[in-house]
């Protein structure tokens, strides 16, 4: 489904029920502030803030929409660990990338050393703040965690040189119970955790989604009810059932997504496994 049928059918300038919409587009709810002028607040002295909820909460949306209230801040300078499992060797060579220091696999205390030098020396001249931004952060071995935690501190630890916030889910949160751990765990400094959202919540999320892409009328207002009710507290799954709708909308054609679509979309039974097999057979 191109963007182009989208809006020659529904005059949408994007599809506003998947993930990569536009980060100015997403919808910042309270929790979503609250999370983030924390961290804007952390970021002065640095050190760790941490995000949990389970799969599907937003974690990720947040963190596009904290990341770009970040980038505005004058001096501070945000990296991104786009490979969370990976060792340390690996981390080092993301790090120094995101940062502008080259290092080397067989220089590791050399990189550790010239990093936390230059991010110190850059404090200390230009008042310049490093984030650290980790989605998926439970993947992070516990080593990397350790050696994060080394590399932020300064001055026999009186002093944060790195602000880092993780982002994962209940794995995260049990990982930090470990006791190799128990250190990076006192240090959060902001911890926030998000629980399910209420139905009028998923209501504001897919109104706003859709007055953002252009089309406040795109789906009938006695369905949200049904589509917040069905997504049971989760974000992820209400934008994939709207997803869902909009895909068939657009091969019918159809005016807008209503209760009518909704039913004949969600009412067909599933395919037997006959019915599987001889599709398969036919395809080949």
């Amino acid at each position: 489904m191109t963007d182009k049928k989208l809006q020659a059918l529904y005059g949408l300038k994007w599809n506003p029920f998947l993930h990569d919409v536009p980060t100015e587009a997403l919808h910042r709810s309270p929790r979503v502030e609250t999370m983030c002028w924390r961290v804007e607040n952390l970021v002065r002295d640095g050190g760790f803030a941490m995000l949990t909820g389970e799969n599907g909460i937003g974690k990720s949306a947040t963190f596009r929409i904290l990341a770009d209230r970040l980038s505005n801040m004058r001096d501070v300078v945000v990296g991104e660990l786009t490979r969370p499992q990976s060792r340390i060797t690996d981390f080092y060579r993301e790090l120094g990338h995101m940062f502008g220091v080259a290092m080397t696999a067989s220089n590791r205390w050399g990189g550790f050393k010239t990093l936390r030098e230059k991010w110190q020396a850059h404090i200390e001249s230009t008042l310049t703040r490093p984030v650290l931004l980790v989605d998926e952060a439970q993947e992070l071995p516990v080593p990397v965690l350790t050696e994060i935690r080394m590399l932020s501190s300064q001055r026999f630890d009186s002093q944060s040189v790195l602000t880092v916030v993780l982002a994962g889910d209940a794995r995260l949160l049990e990982k930090l119970k470990s006791p190799d751990l128990l250190p990076l765990a006192s240090r959060l400094r902001v911890r926030m955790h998000f629980d399910g959202y209420d139905r009028d919540e998923l209501e504001k999320l897919i109104r706003h989604a859709i007055v953002q892409a252009g089309n406040p009328k795109l789906v009938a207002s006695d369905l949200l009810p049904t589509l917040a009710e069905r997504a049971m507290g989760n974000p992820r799954v209400l934008f994939g059932l709207a997803a869902d709708l909009l895909d068939a909308a657009v091969s019918r054609e159809a005016k807008l997504i209503d209760e009518k679509l909704f039913f004949d979309v969600f009412s067909q039974p599933p395919p037997s496994r006959s019915a599987k097999v001889e599709a398969r057979g036919k395809t080949r």
